[in-house]
Parts: structure tokens; sequence; C-alpha cells
């Protein structure tokens, strides 16, 4: 498998990576559990090493998923999660964007407990917030660095 570097000096990681989303939520139909556990293993056999999931997907269920099938793996695995898009409960078609920190701090922790893991990889807010400086959410995720639970930090969709 041919390998990437993520930015001027960030982590190596192979060219292909595996997004999870599918597997739980949207795209129609969806199969197993188990098959998309087996799916994932078999990437991860073939030199896949960047797995991409967020807390939204399922809700909640991709990184539970995702979880069971790199128990056993979790050092092979670049493990990249994105927090700031939830479901709303009175419209199920609508999405609340967050990026305030302290919802930065709580996605965080419940996506590691989801997960099973004590860091993430790579850890990427899925939409701006506009209604938070972008200063204030990016500062709550370098908190997370310093904190341990996440190695790098990354923005999707800006």
């Amino acid at each position: 498998m041919k390998t990437r570097t993520l930015g001027p000096a960030g982590p190596t990681v192979s060219a292909l990576g595996l997004g999870c989303m599918g597997m739980s939520a949207y795209y129609g139909s969806r199969g197993s559990d188990d098959d998309a556990i087996a799916v994932i293993r078999h990437a991860l056999d073939r030199g896949v090493t960047l797995l991409d999931t967020a807390d939204v997907y399922g809700p909640h269920t991709n990184e539970v998923l995702v979880g069971r099938a790199i128990a056993d793996r979790r050092n092979a695995v670049f493990l990249a999660s994105k927090f700031s898009i939830g479901l709303d409960p009175a419209d199920p078609q609508a999405r609340l964007i967050n990026g305030h920190p302290d919802y930065v701090q709580t996605a965080c922790e419940a996506s590691l407990r989801r997960l099973g893991v004590d860091h993430l990889d790579l850890y990427y807010q899925h939409r701006v917030d506009p209604g938070v400086p972008i200063e204030d959410t990016v500062g709550a995720m370098a908190r997370l660095v310093e904190q341990g639970k996440v190695r790098w930090l990354g923005l999707s969709e800006a």
C-alpha cells in the first residue's frame, strides 16, 4: 500500500483510507454489523491504515462499530473522527452545528468512549459553526491535544 504524509510534517497514512459512514447510516440499506466489521478488518489486512468516522454517523453507532472492528488492532490504525454536526430531535432531517468549546470537549470524550480508545489520531470539525469564533473552537481542540486525547487536528468541509 502506498502512503502519504498529511500536511508538511504530519503523520504517514495509507494512500487509501476507509470512510465508514455508509456502514451505519445514509446511502440506503446497510448490511449487518458483522459484515461491516469484516470489511474494516479486510481493509486493514490489505494495508489500509486510515479509518474515518464521525459522531453523527448512525448517530453514534458508527463509532461503536469501528471500535469493535479495531479493538485488537488499535496500534495499526490511524483513527480519525469528526464532531460538530448533531441531529435535531424535532426534525430528523435538520442538522445542528455546534462548535462551542464545552461541546468540543464533551463530544471528544463521548467519541473516545464509543470507540473504546484512549486517543484519536485525528479529530476534526465536520462543519464550521458560524456562531462561534473558529479561534474558540480550535482552542478547545488544542486543549484536547494537551490532554493527550487527540494527536492531530483538522477541519472538514470549511
